[in-house]
């Protein structure tokens, strides 16, 4: 059974939220916290409950796992990752052709 190391939790948070450029207290207003409690759940020094799990989980854009455990970022991540670090001027056919690879997929046919 996997355990939860609510320090490394902490840093998975506190790395993703800095990647994608939130500060402490825009993602506090969207978990409904103070920032201080996202300062003590970045630091291990305190836990979340399932709604606030869900709700990191949604705005940071990576799955529960990563955040409990650390397992390989969700996909979401890797696109938003690619997205992120692609110039402007490619930004649109990028787009494109990953909502082109993963259409069969959406539609079940694979």
């Amino acid at each position: 059974m996997k355990t939860i190391d609510s320090k490394s939790m902490g840093e998975r948070i506190r790395h993703r939220r800095e990647e994608l450029n939130i500060s402490r207290e825009q993602l506090a207003e969207l978990l409904d916290v103070s920032p201080k409690f996202i300062a003590d759940i970045e630091c291990g020094i305190r836990g979340v409950s399932l709604k606030r799990l869900v709700l990191l989980s949604t705005n940071l854009l990576i799955s529960t796992d990563y955040i409990l455990f650390g397992d390989s970022p969700s996909s979401n991540h890797i696109f938003l990752e690619l997205i992120n670090t692609c110039p402007d001027t490619k930004k649109l056919q990028l787009i494109l052709s990953l909502i082109h690879i993963s259409e069969p997929t959406r539609l079940g046919m694979i």
